[in-house]
Parts: C-alpha cells; structure tokens; sequence
C-alpha cells in the first residue's frame, strides 16, 4: 500500500509501540522501567521491541555482561516520531482523555520556559494555518489508491459546504413579474 501513514503505524505497531516509543523518549530505557512504566506484559514488551528495533526504530545496547542487559535507546529514525508525542498529547487534552483533572504533560521551550504548541506553518509565508487551510493534493508518489482517496475528500467538502449552506438562514425573496 502507498500511504506514509500507513507505514509509520506498520513500524509502531500498535498502541504498546507508540507508548514505548513515548518511554524512550522520555528517556527511560531499561526493560524493567519500560514495563513498569506502560504496564504492558513481558511477552508483549519483548514482542514490540524486537518489532520496533526490526523496523529501525530502536536500537539494543547492552549495559550489563554478566547477567548480560540491555537498555534501549531511539534511533535517529525513531527520533523522527517524537513530535508525534506532543501532537498526540495536545490532541488529548483538547479532547480531555488523559484521565486527569488537567493537563498532565506540558512542552516547554528548554531555553525560555514558555510554552510550545503544535502548528502547521506555511512554508513560503511562515504564517500558521487553521485545519481548514490545509488542503490534500497528489504527491509524487501517489497512486491510483492515493487518487481515489483525494476524489472523496473532494466531494466531502462540497457535501459540508452545502451542509452548511443549507444549515444557513436564508431568506427568500419572491419577484413579482
């Protein structure tokens, strides 16, 4: 299938790869914290590292010999998904399901301590867009699926435009002849 997105989720895996991933990044590395951190089990844990190191995400190193351990670590590679973790925290927070009373993360700039948010910026403006600004268009890679998916959201917008326009009060005028 050509789609990035697809590809990226056949790396993670699943949910118990994304949330490694999240450990990692948050620098735990050792088995133990990244079990005792997700709650994940033994099989599954082992399953998904030996998925996420095949996928060049993470990298093994041991840090023991005798009894032999290994800690884990991101690759440049699975570095590459790390903002995903701050989109997908705001995500959750807007939407209020991180099951707490509040935020329970927060992303800071390291040097001013002010807050960061996620943003699409316009590269030739460097403007921020809305979600509506953003429009999907083939890339150089597409394929007739990628095409196919692009005629849908072609006709989802003129369904929502007319939605919204039909949702709109009008008032109708009538002409006499």
């Amino acid at each position: 299938m050509v789609c990035s997105i697809a590809g990226v989720m056949a790396a993670i895996g699943d949910r118990w790869g994304l949330l490694i991933l999240r450990d990692l990044v948050f620098g735990i590395s050792r088995y133990d914290e990244l079990r005792q951190s997700s709650g994940v089990t033994n099989a599954t844990l082992s399953n998904r590292l030996k998925h996420l190191e095949a996928n060049g995400l993470v990298e093994r190193r041991r840090y023991q010999v005798n009894p032999e351990r290994f800690e884990y670590r991101l690759t440049p590679n699975g570095w590459q998904i790390a903002p995903v973790m701050v989109l997908l925290s705001q995500i959750g927070d807007r939407l209020d399901l991180s099951g707490a009373s509040a935020p329970p993360l927060k992303f800071v700039n390291r040097k001013t301590g002010a807050d960061v948010q996620w943003s699409f910026i316009d590269q030739s403006t460097g403007e921020p867009l809305s979600s509506e600004d953003i429009a999907f268009e083939e890339g150089p890679g597409a394929d007739d699926l990628v095409r196919w998916r692009l005629s849908h959201t072609d006709r989802r917008r003129e369904v929502d435009s007319m939605t919204i326009l039909r949702d709109f009060p009008v008032q109708i005028s009538k002409h006499k002849d």
